[in-house]
């Protein structure tokens, strides 16, 4: 019996027809592949942008220098809007300048009084970047001070030692993800002047301090060692109590040292400013701030978490998330912890500050500006931040009683 015409037609067809779905399936396949493949390299390269140390980028154009009148004019950000006194990275002929008031401003632009002083022959590059630090060397402070050498794990770490008082209370500094020693300079006078000995310490990987094998920052898992190392330079220099004090992510370094540190009994409290209290806030955050979707994000920090990925981070070792996050941790606090944090910070949500204090309101207290920014709120209320230190300070008995 000979087959229809339809039955001969349909079988005819069918081979071509799988072959064709096969042939479409192989290459939706692929450019799946290629899709979740690019996916996970942007992932992987977010990841290594966290932990990976970065040269400070330019975030203001300098729009106009006055030699004669002293003045800069600066384009117009959340930050160079601020004000108080700051400083400017620039290029040229000056490395940095300090910056005084807000004189005049527009839609566009801000005109501040410059500090630092400028000659008729400097020139300035357009790119510049805004600054918090004011002071940029020891000797600006005109307080005592020697340099000394800190021995940790990875060699030995620069600090600077300003003695006060009759040195049985030291505060240790601990400066930011980015930054160097010079950051904390603000704090030395507040301190010396409530007689308490501040050193002011470098971690590894900070461009001051040696390099670790792998020249990559773990968010404060293993820094926190090389702090923990300054607290042993302080007892064996004398310290009978010290104070920890972090900025940014030296929040986070510190609080490790506070949880972890062999010295735990020396400690006597924390003082953290604009600090990173869990990293995993923080990554949303920035996340969100960067356009950056939030499967991205989810992919780099379980990138960052795992051992899997280690390779391609280039950590060393998983990033303790866990571990990291001092709000899930709160009840093993021991230590009066005094947070410095504006809620419009721009960098570090102060989100989990106020977790924090929530969690542990018999430890911690909260000090929340509104318009300071990121670790500026010394330069934005320079009494308000001092006193709320001195304050702290007595009630918790830390420092002399007028």
């Amino acid at each position: 019996m000979k087959p229809s015409r339809r039955a001969a037609a349909r079988d005819a067809v069918a081979p071509g027809f799988v072959a064709g779905i096969r042939v479409a399936l192989t290459l939706l396949s692929t450019a799946l592949g290629v899709v979740l493949g690019a996916f996970t390299l942007v992932s992987l390269k977010v990841a290594r942008d966290v932990v990976t140390p970065a040269p400070r980028r330019a975030d203001t154009k300098i729009v106009n220098l006055d030699v004669a009148a002293q003045t800069i004019t600066l384009s117009r950000t959340p930050d160079t809007e601020l004000p108080g006194r700051y400083g400017l990275f620039t290029s040229g002929t000056e490395s940095y300048v300090k910056l005084g008031s807000v004189l005049s401003q527009d839609a566009t632009t801000v005109k501040r009084k410059l500090l630092t002083q400028v000659d008729a022959h400097s020139r300035l590059g357009a790119d510049a970047a805004f600054s918090g630090w004011y002071y940029d060397r020891p000797e600006q402070l005109h307080l005592p001070y020697s340099s000394e050498l800190i021995g940790s794990g990875v060699g030995p770490c620069p600090a600077w030692l300003f003695p006060a008082g009759d040195g049985d209370t030291w505060v240790v500094q601990v400066h930011g993800r980015g930054a160097t020693r010079a950051e904390c300079l603000r704090a030395v006078p507040v301190f010396h002047g409530s007689g308490i000995t501040t050193l002011v310490v470098s971690y590894r990987n900070d461009g001051e301090a040696p390099r670790s094998r792998t020249g990559t920052y773990t968010l404060g898992a293993t820094e926190w060692r090389d702090v923990d190392a300054a607290v042993g330079f302080a007892r064996r220099h004398g310290a009978k109590r010290v104070i920890l004090m972090g900025w940014s992510m030296g929040g986070a370094i510190s609080l490790q040292v506070a949880l972890g540190s062999a010295h735990r009994d020396l400690v006597a409290g924390v003082i953290l400013e604009s600090p990173v209290v869990d990293w995993r806030v923080v990554l949303d955050y920035q996340a969100r701030l960067n356009h950056i979707p939030n499967s991205v994000a989810g992919i780099a920090i379980g990138a960052l978490k795992t051992s899997w990925a280690t390779p391609l981070t280039r950590t060393g070792g998983p990033i303790p998330f866990d571990r990291l996050d001092v709000v899930a941790r709160a009840e093993e606090l021991r230590h009066p912890i005094l947070i410095l944090h504006s809620d419009d910070d721009g960098f570090v949500p102060s989100d989990a500050s106020h977790r924090l204090a929530e969690a542990r309101p018999d430890l911690v207290e909260l000090d929340s500006f509104d318009v300071a920014r990121h670790t500026k709120l010394w330069n934005y209320d320079q009494d308000r931040w001092s006193g709320a230190i001195t304050s702290w300070l007595r009630r918790h008995e830390l420092a002399p009683q007028e």
